[in-house]
Parts: structure tokens; C-alpha cells; sequence
């Protein structure tokens, strides 16, 4: 089954334009991965994936460059997400462009992002895009995700691929209400091999899952090669069915590689 990537500058030597572009937007598609997890349709589960590009640049009207820190929300209902390296190309090429001013770089990456996660359908979503100015950067934190640590748990790990056959909750008591967490998450690219590396915050209404069980589950995702999209969606698919909770909510913090960082909530 193809995951859509033919074509795609991933894993690729590539030249940087320097002149805005949205062409270098290159959408794969979401329903590949899935149907591997059983998911036909629009999925059970609703959320977006949280993007942080550190590197956006253009010129104003008299050439003097301009910068910004872009967040952008990609609805989790769309049909395509962006392969990331085809987003920083696409971010590069505002560099040597002339723009009036910050909202009209705004509204062009809503537009063309919009476009690129329906794939020439019809957009039902926007993406949501806001800039943040070098006044503003000072303001922007980072903190770690709450939660009850599960890494301080003493753990055998000998699995390198998800096993969700390591999940399990305690059916028969009552139900309990948490907020789990972990930095030990990681996975690896599906075309450079390159590392990610993530934190995770499991928050749940339902019997209550065993933390071993989870952390070595969480942990076994270390040889496993996928985007951080289908990571996340994977990990909440396979709590939802291994361990029936009331409420699940899946949130991973990745750690950024080349000015961008993928968040899927």
C-alpha cells in the first residue's frame, strides 16, 4: 500500500527558493495509515496537529527582512496532512519575497496550507494560522506536560515495534479519572531514519490502565518508523480499544528538527 510519498524531497538532496511558492507543498494522504489501524472514514476521534515553524522570513515592501514564529492548527479531519520537509521549503521561499505585511503572509499560508491538506477536494477545514512578532517572543514558554510521571517506573523493555497487546485496565473497579505522562517516547522518520523524540500526556475517564503496561507500551515505539501524525493516532486508536475508557485524550510534544515541530493532540 503506497503512503503517498512518490515524489515527495524527503530524504532527498534539494535546492532552497528564495521566492514564495506554494507548490512546494506536497500533501500525503491520511487514509493509508488508517486503514492499517481499522479507521474507515472520518475517525472516531476529533484533534489537530499543533505545527511550530521558528524559521519564517520575508521582506517587506523595501527589502528589509522580516521574521516570525508561525503556529499553525491542522484540522485532524482533513484528508492529507504536509510532509514537513516540503513545509520548510515552502516557508523558506517567503525569504527573498516582498510582502505588504504580517497578515498577508498569514492569510497566504492559511490559503495554500488549507489547499494542500484537501488535495484539490473541496477545503471543509481550514488550517489555522497566527504569527507571533520578535516583540512578542519573549512571551512564548515552554513547560513540560503535566501529568503522574510513568518514567519513574522500574521497567523490563524488550519490544522495538508498538505492542498494544501490553495495554491493559482494570475492568472490573471503578472508574477513575487521570492525567498520565512520559518523556520516553520516540519513533523514527519513515524515509531518512532520523530520530524523534517526544514527550506524551495520556489524559483518561475509564478503568484504570495499568502504568507499566503503558510506559512499556509507550517505550516500544523506539524501532518503529512513522510521521508523528500516525504515530499519535496509532497510540490513541490502541488505548481506545485495548483499554475502553469514558474520555481519552492522546497529546505528544515533539522535539523540533529543523525549525519545526509537530505536535498531533
Amino acid at each position: 500500500m503506497s503512503d503517498g510519498l512518490e515524489g515527495s524531497a524527503l530524504g532527498k538532496a534539494t535546492g532552497y527558493a528564495d521566492q514564495y511558492d506554494p507548490a512546494l507543498l506536497f500533501p500525503i494522504p491520511r487514509a493509508p495509515q488508517r486503514a492499517r489501524l481499522g479507521i474507515e472514514g472520518q475517525p472516531r476521534f476529533f484533534g489537530a496537529d499543533l505545527w511550530t515553524a521558528f524559521e519564517l522570513s520575508w521582506l517587506n515592501l523595501r527589502g528589509k527582512p522580516q521574521v516570525a514564529i508561525a503556529h499553525v492548527t491542522v484540522p485532524c479531519e482533513s484528508t492529507h496532512i504536509i510532509e514537513s520537509k516540503s513545509f520548510k521549503l515552502y516557508l523558506n521561499s517567503f525569504s527573498g519575497t516582498r510582502l505588504a505585511d504580517a497578515d498577508e503572509v498569514r492569510r497566504r499560508i492559511r490559503e495554500d496550507v488549507s489547499a494542500a491538506l484537501w488535495h484539490g477536494g473541496p477545503v471543509c477545514a481550514r488550517a489555522g494560522v497566527r504569527l507571533v512578532g520578535p516583540e512578542e517572543f519573549d512571551q512564548q514558554s515552554v513547560h513540560e506536560l503535566d501529568g503522574v510521571n510513568l518514567d519513574r517506573l522500574d521497567i523490563e523493555c524488550d519490544h522495538a515495534e508498538p505492542a498494544p497487546e501490553l495495554l491493559s485496565a482494570a475492568f472490573d473497579e471503578q472508574p477513575v479519572e487521570e492525567v498520565l505522562a512520559s518523556r520516553l517516547l520516540k519513533s523514527n522518520c519513515p524515509v531518512t531514519g532520523q530520530p524523534d523524540w517526544a514527550s506524551v500526556q495520556i489524559a483518561y475517564t475509564g478503568p484504570q490502565i495499568d502504568q507499566a503496561g503503558l510506559l512499556r507500551y509507550l517505550v516500544s515505539y523506539r524501532g518503529h518508523s512513522d510521521f508523528h501524525e500516525h504515530c499519535v493516532e496509532r497510540i490513541f486508536t490502541d488505548l481506545w480499544t485495548r483499554c475502553q475508557p469514558i474520555r481519552l485524550q492522546v497529546y505528544a510534544r515533539y522535539t523540533r528538527r529543523g525549525g519545526l515541530d509537530i505536535n498531533p493532540w
